[in-house]
């Protein structure tokens, strides 16, 4: 018989711009800071850059065939903001393209899902994120994507896991633009936070029928023993990377507790009056990311960079668990719980949906002669883990409405260029697309709505 999903939850799959478009200089197309910051030495495994990435910018056509050949109902994709606009300037060919892939996926019956801001920032906006201007910037460019693509696309995330676009990229120096500065990883943050907002506030103006939402990534920590000192250090952990976001989004106010963390780095002048009220602007979705579930001890403070800003004293515990080639656990009771505390903590209370946008591995794949990758002891067992985590939340009580997978193809996986292989589908160094078994298997799961026994 199998485990049913609801009717109508949604089964499909996930890229982002940078990692699969290439086509890094055409069509007008400026620097983001990720092209920047592959050009420095030692900032990306290898000296690799996304310039052709998985040619998709080419192959598109192809690309949303295959999803459809699959039974996926719904692609993710982000859109590229340098690629479509220069300064004010709109860029007629970056706009045409993702209106081609927009049709495209409407002719074959699946959903686009746009997310605008997946870590691709202009590399000329002065300061990034650290700068209150980039996020008025941010409007002025969901607008521009909103006005070419509103009367199609129905679904807007506004940001991916502004945790990493924040504190990886800032405190951490590990994502462009690679400063480690814990005040401007603070500054980036609320910024990315205002431009969600404000952007929020705008197309909800423009669109008040349009589904609305941001993604934020979370990766649930918890003590390695019950002892006063773990605790504290697994509460400072869940503060800035559980709880930083999503409750000035759904309360409207920053966790006093992280407040009181990082008094000696929170400018004085961040918040201003009405900050927090366009960052609570009621969105419709909440797009949930999960890879792992994390135990931490209380160690020696390190002195080094750390996105985990509130907490230099976090030890990581490697449990017994089985690991992907990230070095991540797999966990996937920590989905359902995670789910569970999102939805009775947050977003029950707020009427917001549910929907994983982001679960997926990396496996040591071994292709065939042929290129044929069979990952059925490995993300085959992973997916159905996890989809059966997603299945007990929603038991529990849950509003989750869908689960795409991470991701359609294999990709430029950032700072880890191209050696860890997420994809659903193989893309070998010719750019050939080939199938995995995991392919196979999920999209029987997205064509029925069924986990297998």
């Amino acid at each position: 018989m199998g485990l049913r999903f609801p009717p109508g939850f949604l089964f499909g799959s996930a890229t982002s711009a940078f990692q699969i478009e290439g086509a890094a200089h055409e069509g007008g197309k400026q620097d983001s800071i990720w092209d920047v910051f592959c050009r420095v030495p030692g900032a990306v495994v290898n000296g690799e850059n996304a310039d052709i990435a998985c040619d998709h910018y080419h192959r598109y056509a192809d690309d949303v065939a295959l999803m459809a050949k699959l039974g996926l109902d719904t692609y993710r994709f982000s859109t590229s903001w340098p690629r479509v606009l220069d300064g004010d300037q709109v860029l007629s060919a970056g706009m045409d393209f993702y209106s081609r892939l927009v049709d495209e996926l409407l002719a074959k019956g699946i959903k686009p899902w746009l997310t605008l801001y997946h870590w691709d920032l202009p590399a000329v906006l002065p300061g990034g994120w650290t700068n209150r201007d980039t996020a008025k910037r941010f409007v002025d460019y969901a607008m521009a994507m909103h006005d070419r693509l509103g009367d199609r696309v129905r679904t807007w995330t506004t940001l991916n896991e502004p945790w990493c676009s924040s504190f990886l990229s800032y405190a951490a120096g590990v994502h462009a633009p690679g400063q480690t500065d814990i005040a401007d990883s603070i500054r980036a943050a609320h910024h990315l936070l205002l431009a969600h907002g404000w952007a929020t506030e705008a197309l909800r103006e423009a669109d008040p029928e349009a589904e609305l939402g941001i993604t934020l990534n979370f990766t649930p920590a918890l003590p390695a023993e019950r002892t006063a000192a773990d605790l504290d250090v697994v509460r400072r952990v869940n503060g800035t990377a559980n709880r930083f976001f999503v409750e000035p989004i759904i309360d409207g106010e920053y966790p006093i507790d992280v407040r009181d963390d990082l008094a000696e780095y929170w400018p004085d002048d961040l918040v201003v009056d009405g900050d927090l009220a366009a960052i609570s602007t009621p969105i419709d979705v909440l797009g949930v990311n999960y890879y792992t579930t994390n135990v931490f001890r209380a160690g020696e403070i390190e002195a080094g960079p750390t996105p985990h800003i509130a907490a230099p004293d976090a030890v990581q515990v490697v449990r017994d668990l089985p690991q992907t080639e990230m070095g991540w656990e797999i966990d996937p009771d920590g989905l359902r719980d995670l789910l569970t505390w999102l939805h009775d903590e947050y977003t029950g209370p707020a009427e917001v949906a549910l929907v994983i946008t982001e679960n997926g591995a990396a496996f040591d794949d071994q292709p065939d002669a042929d290129g044929y990758v069979d990952d059925t002891n490995t993300r085959v067992d992973y997916l159905r883990r996890h989809l059966t985590a997603v299945h007990q939340a929603i038991e529990a009580g849950a509003d989750v409405r869908g689960y795409l997978a991470w991701s359609l193809m294999d990709n430029f996986e950032w700072a880890l260029g191209y050696d860890k292989r997420f994809g659903l589908v193989a893309v070998d160094a010719n750019l050939r697309r080939v199938p995995k078994a995991s392919a196979d298997w999920y999209g029987h799961v997205a064509r029925t709505a069924t986990l297998p026994d």
